[in-house]
């Protein structure tokens, strides 16, 4: 490799990792996080929910399959969760230079330059992993020679309205109109509604949106913590006393949590991968989802109107909630999940059914 320029990651605990460079050359900031998953990188780089973040692949190669081309469908990229990179920056142990593959049209680490996102590989990503397993996601920083710079606190900031859409825009042309509150939405959720046939409303996330005409209330994903949405946590909060069908995704789940009353804390080191086992609470079912949170809702704080819909296999933690009297129910997970698994996509069809049958008694 040509890619011979060092820099250092820091840690906010003073443990530092030395590695080459293949991305963009920049010193940045931000939280250090890990994904777990074995593919995927393209849709997991373009997740709103990674803003912020500097993200730590612990797959051990990352690279083999390059990265897509731009094509779009209705006005969407086909391979990408949103226009951008949204990481601060990439580390890896292993670049692979080279890539092979039908879709791709360019390397890695040319994207990462196109995007300025810093990218490192060369690094130990399994003992940086340990470190963050036991003490927590933490603050760190990449720095060149003679380009320090301070630790930043990403959930500090309002990072939800960083990625939001900025004027409401709409997709498809169904007859059920889904309002969809843009916290950081990953583009293949509004893929899945197109293709069932609906019209998407895609509004700000402090959208005053109670003069819209809707059939069913979507809330998306999105970065940081939830209790900087404010404005949607009071929007949901009077939307909750009316009989509107809603569905939360991810970050859409906690907001829903805090709209009821209920509370948020955050979680050691999060949730990030494609290999995440939920049970449906009530059942014997289980489900394989992908996840990328960094909050959960405090089940002891909700009241007796809901419900835990799910919940995490490994730690117990809450993967959703159901109300016991209404028609609304959200999801930690990802239904939608891109690239897999796709266990839960039925819930899209539990949500559009949901709306038919509010229809049909009113």
């Amino acid at each position: 490799m040509n890619h011979t320029r060092t820099a250092t990651l820091i840690l906010e605990d003073g443990t530092s990792f030395s590695g080459k460079s293949f991305g963009y050359e920049k010193p940045v900031a931000g939280e250090v996080v890990f994904n777990t998953s074995m593919t995927g990188y393209p849709e997991s780089l373009t997740d709103p929910s990674y803003a912020g973040q500097i993200l730590v692949a612990t797959y051990p190669l990352i690279g083999n399959y390059g990265v897509p081309g731009q094509t779009a469908t209705d006005g969407l990229p086909d391979y990408f969760e949103s226009k951008k990179i949204q990481v601060t920056a990439l580390i890896v142990s292993d670049y692979s230079e080279k890539y092979s593959h039908w879709s791709a049209a360019r390397s890695l680490g040319d994207w990462l330059k196109e995007f300025e996102i810093p990218g490192l590989y060369g690094i130990d990503t399994r003992a940086l992993t340990k470190i963050i397993r036991e003490k927590g996601a933490m603050l760190g920083k990449i720095v060149f020679e003679n380009e320090d710079i301070d630790f930043a606190d990403p959930n500090q900031m309002n990072l939800v309205d960083m990625v939001s859409c900025k004027q409401p825009v709409s997709y498809g042309d169904g007859n059920t109109r889904i309002l969809l509150i843009d916290c950081g939405v990953k583009y293949n959720i509004i893929r899945h509604f197109v293709r069932r046939g609906t019209t998407v409303i895609r509004v700000p996330w402090n959208y005053n949106y109670q003069k819209e005409q809707f059939d069913g209330l979507f809330i998306s994903n999105g970065p940081g913590n939830p209790k900087m949405c404010d404005t949607t946590i009071n929007n949901l909060a009077n939307s909750l006393r009316q009989d509107i069908p809603i569905f939360g995704i991810c970050l859409g789940n906690q907001l829903l949590a805090l709209a009821s009353g209920a509370d948020t804390y955050k979680l050691k080191y999060g949730h990030r991968s494609h290999n995440q086992p939920v049970l449906q609470c009530g059942t014997n079912k289980a489900f394989i989802t992908s996840q990328n949170h960094g909050f959960a809702i405090d089940t002891k704080t909700l009241s007796d109107e809901w419900e835990t819909y799910f919940m995490n296999l490994n730690d117990g933690t809450n993967e959703g909630l159901r109300n016991r009297k209404k028609n609304i129910f959200s999801v930690q997970f990802h239904p939608e999940a891109s690239s897999g698994p796709t266990d839960t996509e039925y819930l899209f069809d539990d949500f559009l059914a949901m709306i038919s049958r509010k229809e049909r008694t009113t």
